[in-house]
């Protein structure tokens, strides 16, 4: 068996809503049932057109997993518009969070 890799980037595209939720949930499952998983995960969100309040929760929910799993995980590229949400929820600093997150990687 090969050993795990240190890093990964997982590049997302399209919309982060309600109606994709289920979708992504599902794939992030599978992606977390991988026998063997990186160090680290950079989730890059530059091809995300639009988001609602699910993505709040969805990038929570990647958080708790990464914890549960002992993994870091990096958030990249956030649209703005995924920020606002965030700090008007106040969970902010729990979704942008992460090594090597500023407001540089914030896409506006």
């Amino acid at each position: 068996m090969s050993p795990a890799p240190r890093d990964e980037v997982l590049e997302l595209d399209g919309a982060l809503s309600f109606e994709t939720l289920p979708d992504v949930l599902k794939a992030s499952q599978a992606y977390t049932a991988r026998e063997i998983l990186p160090d680290r995960l950079t989730i890059d969100f530059a091809g995300v057109d639009a988001v609602d309040s699910s993505a709040v929760a969805l990038l929570l929910e990647w958080r708790r997993q990464a914890a549960r799993l002992g993994r870091s995980l990096e958030f990249v590229n956030l649209p703005e518009n995924l920020v606002a949400l965030a700090r008007l929820y106040g969970v902010e600093d729990l979704v942008a969070a992460g090594p090597g997150v500023s407001a540089s990687t914030v896409v506006s």
